[in-house]
């Protein structure tokens, strides 16, 4: 098999299963992707998130390239050898990050000057610079440079999306390593017509893949279907489609639901750092008094080692406590909870019954439970 070939092995409706073939392993798909923010997938080791059998952990090239520096990782073996995780990695490209956390930005048809959130230092990113910085870490996956605008202004997002389809064109100019596969971004907010023009667009460059940008970032979840239905309807079928930062139950099973192969997002980690422990029928909020004497696990059903191991009335002293440990156990349960998901929609998609997997899950999963947790789920950087 060649590096990135992507196989469809089945589908159901719109729901695929497939292979993607990358030089440091097959990913299996749908899939999941925990996010490892500046090497490291926060209070998780490397050998935690093997034991939880994830295949794709998510490196943010900005943060990466502000510190430790993109040279420092290339000089100690690329980003696999630095951090020690030895199955397939992928890294955005800066963009969502220079629009959302720098102090200051200004973008022209070359790219964006930013000052660093860390020190207010200046710097600057264009398409080429975006691949470089890319190439140094080495993730098997790397992604377009874009320029990801507000979800409801319309002429922002019409100037945001000829930005993003000329340094689309730009970027692939700008690739030499031919062991990483470069996925085009689709934009547009929450515009169809925009949408439409921006999936034939990127569709027509014959990337290896293709990502869904600008979704999960404060519009409606009937706006982000819709948005999906549309692109998916255009992107090549026999390519991955990565739905970038959506993380939470309900919008992994409709994304699979409408053709989405990919999905990452930091929501299972920084829950588990907020005392919220997600489960597929819902969140608990495991500083609630009520578990203070509870022997259970957080799951009676999960097999992960947090749930195979403590009580949630030991959990929730060690969030009292202000111990560390609480911020591991729960993410390693949260984590698990949503490759669980994942792996079980594949399943169904294999055996034809998807849609019956679809219809129970909703309607057994309450977004907000009697225990439910007060952090926002929208995207924040």
């Amino acid at each position: 098999m060649g590096h990135f070939e992507f196989e469809l092995i089945a589908t159901d409706g719109n729901a695929r299963a497939g292979v993607f073939h990358t030089p440091h392993g097959d990913l299996l798909t749908p899939i999941f992707a925990p996010v490892g923010t500046q090497a490291t997938v926060k209070a998780v080791t490397p050998a935690q998130l093997e034991d939880l059998d994830a295949s794709l952990v998510l490196a943010n090239t900005y943060h990466l390239y502000l510190r430790p520096g993109a040279d420092l990782v290339a000089e100690m073996g690329g980003l696999h050898r630095f951090m020690q995780w030895h199955r397939p990695m992928l890294t955005d490209s800066g963009g969502f990050q220079v629009f959302s956390l720098s102090a200051m930005r200004r973008i022209d048809e070359d790219g964006v000057t930013f000052k660093s959130h860390i020190d207010g230092s200046l710097h600057r990113f264009t398409p080429e610079k975006s691949i470089q910085i890319q190439e140094q870490l080495g993730a098997d996956i790397i992604m377009a440079f874009d320029e990801c605008a507000p979800p409801y202004d319309r002429a922002y997002n019409e100037r945001a999306l000829e930005r993003t389809h000329a340094w689309a064109e730009r970027c692939l100019k700008a690739k030499s390593r031919p062991d990483q596969a470069l996925f085009g971004i689709v934009q547009g907010g929450v515009f169809p017509d925009l949408r439409e023009r921006s999936a034939n667009f990127i569709a027509s460059l014959d990337f290896p893949g293709h990502a869904i940008g600008g979704l999960s970032v404060g519009e409606t979840k009937a706006e982000m279907h819709a948005m999906l239905e549309i692109v998916n309807g255009i992107l090549p079928a026999n390519k991955p489609r990565y739905l970038m930062g959506v993380g939470s139950p309900e919008d992994l099973v409709e994304g699979i639901a409408r053709g989405v192969d990919i999905f990452d997002c930091v929501l299972p980690t920084r829950l588990a750092r907020h005392s919220a422990a997600m489960t597929l029928t819902g969140r608990l909020n495991l500083m609630n008094a009520g578990f203070a004497r509870d022997p259970r696990p957080i799951d009676e059903t999960c097999t992960c080692y947090t749930c195979r191991t403590f009580s949630r009335a030991y959990l929730r002293h060690l969030i009292v406590a202000k111990e560390m440990l609480a911020s591991t156990l729960i993410s390693i349960h949260n984590i698990h909870t949503l490759l669980t998901l994942v792996r079980q929609a594949r399943q169904a998609i294999l055996e034809k019954r998807f849609n019956e997997f679809r219809v129970e899950f909703l309607s057994n999963y309450q977004p907000r439970g009697k225990h439910a947790h007060p952090l926002d789920e929208r995207k924040t950087p």
